[in-house]
Formats: C-alpha cells, sequence, structure tokens
C-alpha cells in the first residue's frame, strides 16, 4: 500500500492523496519520500494529458510534518548524507511546482512543520474553515528551521517581517488568520467545497508559476535591500540576541537563511537553507530541545507515570479551599475545561474576589476575539463562590489553596474531606510541606494527593503529582486523569520536603542569594541567570515569590525538621533575607520593596542600598561570568540527581520536563538532566567538584553523578 494514492478523474484532474499506512499523521519520513520520488515520476509520465493536481489528505490532520526520530538520529558525521537527503526531497518539491501545471494544496486539516512546506509548494492553498486547524512552522521550538523550503517560501508569499514570527517563534495560525495574513488563498465550509474549489481553480488557471520564478518578482513588503527593510534589518540581529541571550542557534540561523536567501534565486536560496538546516540539525541543542519537548514531553502526556489497570477518571464537580492567587488560578483553569468548581473562602467577599480573577481572564479573551461573551459567561458560571462547606457537597475532587501552614491545612482538610463523593480525593496544592505529613489529618490517607499547581495558574503548564506514603495507585492514576483533563502536564514524584520543584528550585534563589553575601554586584548575578537562559535572575524571582514567603517556609521546614529531631543547616543566603526583611523591611514586588525598587511608572530597578550594603567593590570588578553561569545552572541539575538518587523523582523524563516546565530551567539544555548530558557527565562531575571546592558542600556531586562519571554513562 503506497503512502500517496494516484487518482485521475473524468477531467483528467489528479488527486494525490497522502495517507501513510500504519501512521495516525503523515510524516515526512523515507516512506513518504520514496513514495513522493515514484508519484512525481508518474506525474512526468502522465503531464502531457493532465490539467491539473490537488495534492489532499487520508488523514484528519493535513500532514504533521517531519520525521523527528529520522532527525534526532542524525550525527556530525552523518551531515554531508543527511544534506544530500533533503536536497533531493526539496528537488521533488520543486518539481511539483515546476511542472507547469496549476497544483492546489486541499488542505483538510492542520498543516504544520514539513506539511505547511507542501502546501506553499503549491501555487493555490485552499482550507477548511475550521477554528481547530493550525497552520504554522513550529521547527524552532524544537531548535531546528523548517528546512523544506520554508524559510525561503514564506517570505516571498507574504514578505519577511510578517513571516518571522511564524518562522522565529513558531507562531501558528488558524484558517481565518491564515487567510488575512495571505498565507493561504480561500477558506471551504465543508470537504466537497474543498475540493470543488481547488478543481475550479485548475480550471480557470491552465498555466501556473509561482511569483518567484517570473521575471520581475518583488518579495511583497520589499527585499533586504528595499530602504525600509534594510533600516530594520540592521537592527534585527541585535534584537533577536536580546531574546535568545545568544543560547539558541536556532532564531538566528533562520534569520540568517531568510536575509541571505531573500538576495538570490529561489534554487539557490534553498541550498542557503539547507545548510543552515543541517548545522542545526546535527547540533546538541537541537537534540536536548527535541528530546525533551517532543519524545519526552510526548511520554509523559500518553501516561508513561500513570500507574495501569485503573479506568479513566472523568471530573465533573471539583471544590477548591482558598481563593487566593492560586486558588483562583485552579478555579479558572479547570472551570475554561468545562468542569464545575466549588470555590470557598472563609467569607464570601473573599470568595467572589476569587472568582472576579477569571473575569478578569476571561474579559481579556472576550477582547482579544478567542471567545465570545456568550462562551465567557458559561465558563464563570461554572465557579461557585462561596465560604459555605456545604456547597462542597458531590466534589470528586477537592484541593486545598490555603496558606503555606501545616496547622491550618489539617484544619480544612477535615472540614472539607468529609463532603467528597463516596471516593472521591483531596489534594493539597502545598509547595513544600510534605504529603505524608499532611495525610494525618485526613480520615483516608489512601485517597490523599499532592497537586503542586505552578503561579500564574492559567499561564504555568506544569503540576507536580506528589504521592505521599499511603497515596494508593488508583488516586494517582485518577489524580493524573484530572490534570490531563484541565490541559496541564503532569509530573509524578514521590514524598519528601520540597518534593523535586520547590527543592530545586529554592537552590537557584539561595545561590543568586549567597552571591550577595559574597560581595557580587546584584546586577552580575541578575544577567548571569538570564544569559545562562533563565527567564529571569534569582533575584527578581524572590521578589515575585516574596522575601516574606521564603522566610516563613524556611521557618516551617526548619521547626518541622528539629521536631522531627533532625539537626538544621543553615544556607548562607538566609542571612541576606532575613536583612532584607527584619532590618530594611523590603519584603518583596507584592509589598513595593524587595531585592528591586518599583516605581509607580518606570521600570523596576535593583534597590541601590542592597549595593551599599552587600557590594564588595573590589570583587564585584573582578567576578568570572561563567562562573556565576555555572552555579546557577550546576547547584540545580546537582539537586535533581540528588532527587533521582533519592527516590524522589521517579524518571529522567520527569525530572527534564519538571524542571523547565516548573522553575523555568534553561530550555537550550533540554532540562536540569540533560544539562549533565550535554556537558559531559565526567566533565560535568569534575567542575562540580571545583565548584564544591570553591564555594562549599552544596556542589559536591552525589554518589548517583560519581558512579556515573565512572562509568562515562549517560543518564536515561
Amino acid at each position: 500500500m503506497t503512502a500517496i494514492r494516484y487518482d485521475i478523474d473524468d477531467k483528467n484532474i489528479l488527486t494525490l492523496t497522502i495517507d501513510m499506512p500504519g501512521q495516525s499523521a503523515n510524516t515526512m519520513n523515507a516512506a513518504f519520500r520514496e513514495a513522493l520520488a515514484d508519484t512525481l515520476a508518474r506525474i512526468e509520465h502522465d503531464l502531457g494529458t493532465l490539467k491539473g493536481i490537488i495534492v489532499t489528505s487520508g488523514k484528519k490532520t493535513f500532514f504533521a510534518g517531519g520525521d523527528l526520530n529520522e532527525l534526532y538520529k542524525v550525527t556530525p558525521d552523518q551531515a554531508g548524507e543527511f544534506e544530500a537527503m533533503v536536497t533531493r526531497l526539496k528537488r521533488q518539491m520543486r518539481a511539483l511546482e515546476t511542472c507547469g501545471k496549476p497544483v492546489v494544496a486541499a488542505i483538510n486539516g492542520s498543516a504544520l512543520g514539513g506539511g505547511l512546506e507542501l502546501c506553499l509548494a503549491c501555487h493555490h492553498r485552499v482550507v477548511l474553515d475550521d477554528d481547530s486547524i493550525q497552520l504554522g512552522l513550529p521547527e524552532v521550538t524544537l531548535g531546528l528551521l523548517p528546512g523544506g523550503g520554508g524559510t525561503q517560501r514564506l517570505p516571498r508569499i507574504i514578505g519577511l517581517e510578517p513571516s518571522f514570527p511564524y518562522l522565529m517563534e513558531g507562531k501558528k495560525a488558524n484558517p481565518k488568520t491564515a487567510l488575512k495574513l495571505g498565507m493561504i488563498d480561500a477558506l471551504a465550509s465543508d470537504a466537497d467545497e474543498l475540493i470543488q474549489q481547488a478543481k475550479t481553480f485548475i480550471e480557470a488557471n491552465p498555466d501556473c508559476q509561482q511569483p518567484w520564478d517570473k521575471k520581475g518578482f518583488k518579495i511583497p513588503g520589499g527585499g533586504p535591500q528595499h530602504p525600509a527593510m534594510a533600516q530594520k534589518l540592521a537592527i534585527a540581529p541585535a534584537m533577536l540576541k536580546q531574546k535568545t541571550k545568544g543560547c539558541y542557534p536556532a532564531p538566528e540561523a533562520i534569520l540568517s537563511a531568510v536575509v541571505e536567501g531573500a538576495q538570490v534565486d529561489y534554487d539557490n536560496a534553498e541550498k542557503i537553507e539547507t545548510r543552515y538546516f543541517t548545522e542545526l540539525v546535527i547540533g546538541q541543542v537541537a537534540k536536548n530541545m527535541t528530546g525533551t519537548f517532543w519524545f519526552q514531553l510526548n511520554a509523559i502526556k500518553a501516561g508513561s507515570s500513570r500507574p495501569s489497570g485503573v479506568e479513566r477518571a472523568k471530573f465533573s464537580k471539583v471544590g477548591v479551599l482558598g481563593a487566593g492567587m492560586m486558588g483562583a488560578g485552579i478555579a479558572f483553569s479547570t472551570a475554561m475545561r468545562g468542569v464545575d468548581v466549588v470555590l470557598k473562602d472563609i467569607s464570601i467577599d473573599n470568595a467572589e474576589k476569587g472568582k472576579g480573577y477569571s473575569q478578569k481572564l476571561l474579559d481579556k479573551k472576550v477582547s482579544r476575539g478567542q471567545i465570545s461573551k456568550d462562551q465567557s459567561q458559561a465558563i464563570l458560571n461554572r465557579i461557585k463562590a462561596t465560604d459555605m462547606s456545604d456547597d462542597l457537597a458531590g466534589c470528586d475532587l477537592i484541593i486545598e489553596a490555603v496558606f503555606e501552614d501545616s496547622e491550618l491545612k489539617a484544619k480544612v482538610t477535615r472540614e472539607a474531606e468529609q463532603k467528597l463523593v463516596a471516593n472521591g480525593l483531596f489534594a493539597s496544592n502545598t509547595s513544600t510541606i510534605p504529603i505524608t505529613q499532611l495525610a494525618e489529618a485526613s480520615a483516608h490517607s489512601e485517597r490523599f494527593i499532592g497537586l503542586h499547581f505552578f503561579s500564574p495558574v492559567d499561564k504555568m503548564q506544569l503540576v507536580e503529582i506528589i504521592v505521599g506514603e499511603q497515596t494508593s495507585d488508583d488516586t494517582l492514576a485518577r489524580a493524573f486523569d484530572y490534570v490531563l483533563q484541565i490541559g496541564k502536564i503532569p509530573i509524578v514524584v514521590n514524598d519528601s520536603r520540597g518534593f523535586f520543584t520547590s527543592r530545586v528550585f529554592g537552590t537557584f534563589v539561595n545561590e543568586g542569594v549567597a552571591m550577595v553575601k559574597e560581595g557580587i554586584h546584584p546586577a552580575s548575578i541578575e544577567n548571569a541567570g538570564v544569559l545562562a537562559g533563565m527567564p529571569v535572575g534569582p533575584l527578581a524571582v524572590c521578589d515575585e515569590v516574596s522575601l516574606t514567603l521564603i522566610q516563613h517556609v524556611r521557618n516551617q521546614s526548619r521547626k518541622d525538621i528539629e521536631a522531627a529531631g533532625h539537626n538544621w543547616t543553615p544556607h548562607p543566603a538566609e542571612a541576606v533575607i532575613d536583612a532584607m526583611v527584619d532590618e530594611h523591611n523590603r519584603k518583596g514586588k507584592a509589598a513595593g520593596a524587595g531585592f528591586y525598587t518599583y516605581p509607580e511608572s518606570g521600570k523596576k530597578q535593583i534597590w541601590p542600598g542592597l549595593i551599599d550594603a552587600f557590594t564588595d567593590r573590589t570583587k564585584a570588578a573582578s567576578v568570572d561570568l561563567q562562573t556565576l553561569k555555572d552555579r546557577l545552572l550546576f547547584i540545580q541539575s546537582i539537586e535533581t540527581v540528588r532527587c533521582l538518587e533519592e527516590g524522589v523523582l521517579r524518571t529522567v523524563e520527569d525530572a527534564n520536563v519538571g524542571s523547565i516546565f516548573g522553575i523555568g530551567f534553561a530550555a537550550w539544555s533540554g532540562g536540569a538532566i540533560q544539562f549533565i548530558n550535554h556537558y559531559g557527565v565526567r566533565d560535568f562531575a569534575k567542575r562540580a567538584e571545583a565548584l564544591a571546592e570553591q564555594f562549599g558542600d552544596r556542589f559536591s556531586p552525589p554518589q548517583l553523578l560519581r558512579d556515573k562519571a565512572e562509568r562515562n554513562e549517560h543518564f536515561k
């Protein structure tokens, strides 16, 4: 069975239906390339009698793009062979668009990556008018560039500047947006009209040529030499560097391929693209990002961490205790997915204020045209704000999101748990307190679990599921199902103080604050964090979280640990946090004063008093940037290894995905464990030992890392 069906109708219009056997989606793999070569040979034979060609799909989606399994395996010594393969594929697509006959893409589903590139090689593009269909070139999100002509055809169709968000950011468009942009040419209401429009175009345009193959072609909006465009391109590299911090080679390669390719004829432009594409494919950053954002993330979403043998659960009514920022966000995210929510607080005013958070988010969506007013109201109606425990009756899941205090959490657990349906689940949104400890307040500890959301919940995709000592597999499986039901990414960890994400997050912020104590200039610390690939510096993160909360969590942890008969080991950062809160009354962003000052107008700035109080001018002038970057990344990876070693983390996949989506670990690295693989396990262990000698035992390699280094074995 061929991957491309070949059907000629009574009007001599050829329909090519891409329908790869044994696959749920069409991909640009070896089987497709072979089928395309055979198809083009048949077209060449039949060309004299053909009136035109329609390209469509036999799948629900049109075409999913390149085969990442193939791309992921390409090694540097295979670069020449890979480049030759890509060149052959492009010649086949080029032969289709230069055959002299009209070629129409009848796009019946999402076309992403190589799928859209195939459509761009057609002379006319018709798409089903369905908002769920996505059109785009998302390769950059995996550290790659569109290697099937996308960096050359799209700018020639819609212009250089309009194409940049789709090429360099991986932006996707629905059919209406794509039509307005000029990416496609027409919309069809159903499958029959889709094919009919394609045939009508063929009948009306017997001879077709791509615009760039016609004499005198000019790129819409002007090419690189156009005065207005040249002015913008002169500053584009600097603006791009400001975004990528030099950590991501793909956007830079895309910009180069687009601009260089726009200055030559199309065939030479494709050669430029192929060389940049090959360089990225064999590069380590693409391997890191593809491995984590595609293979590992898809494995998690497919349920690799979910206990088997438990029937899939679907939740219809969820209770949320606490209508603060976290509780309100959980309520919104749950209601958005069609689930009824009871949002309870100690007063109706607090509960209504929490519901108002959803109102604000929904109003934004309405103003942007993302949902209608009726849809917004329907979502809002799913949230019941209350101060009455009785309203929780009938919930199949209750999540407490109250203040991080063990006694308070125990109190609300005992009050609310009895309102659950039979066999209902109770979850805590705690970020640090052990679930086993909190479950002591539960009458059914086997149905008690941790669901650690991240703020702001409406934007953050990760949920850390924490399994207590008594938590059953049935409870874990159903909690996993809830996280997927509301469109979040679940990782599963075993119980400990701080679990995984909070432990690792704590090492990042503490290391930054420890640098302040050492006399390093705060600006150097913040810049090192950003240049290492973190979203923001550690001091800015402290302000966002609030220094008082950091202090409270530490004190709570010390109290619990000492109560259990263990000694508390102070961290160098503690003295700085205490001084900021207790001596300088600087408690964080919410209080208007932390490591930064927050003027009513203008950007935040590092508090001058911080520099006066802590910075050693001599040391600040001689600090090594790479050492600062290493400290901030290494300390997180080392703590992640400890979590694996102690059994807190169950899998490397959860470690990598959790570190990126939960705490913003440098995405270019593929995650906290993949960073070690990238660096080289032996080299990483050696560097960690050097950091330990200079800055303290917290950098000492855990035994698991030493064992891996001795065997020169990657983490898998």
